[in-house]
């Protein structure tokens, strides 16, 4: 609920489904493929979005942090260096 004290709710919190620690390599794969076509995608429309705008500053924030979801599951499935 908003103004809680205890902050967003995380998956500890009844009634939020809990994250699962553990995935299938296809699980992984799909999330991937998924992760890399909105990468994609946010690529092709930053050059059209005026540099110092909130909308180009959300719009690199979300590349690098899909960039990062990226590596981290390539890892997972051995697939780059640790």
């Amino acid at each position: 609920p908003r103004g809680d004290p205890r902050g967003p709710p995380s998956w500890h919190d009844p009634g939020v489904a809990p994250v699962e620690d553990s995935f299938t390599p296809g699980d992984l794969e799909e999330a991937l493929r998924a992760i890399r076509s909105t990468l994609g995608k946010c690529e092709k429309v930053l050059p059209k979005l005026t540099p110092g705008t909130g909308q180009h500053t959300l719009l690199t924030r979300r590349i690098k942090a899909l960039t990062i979801a990226a590596v981290l599951i390539e890892r997972e499935l051995g697939r780059a260096p640790r």
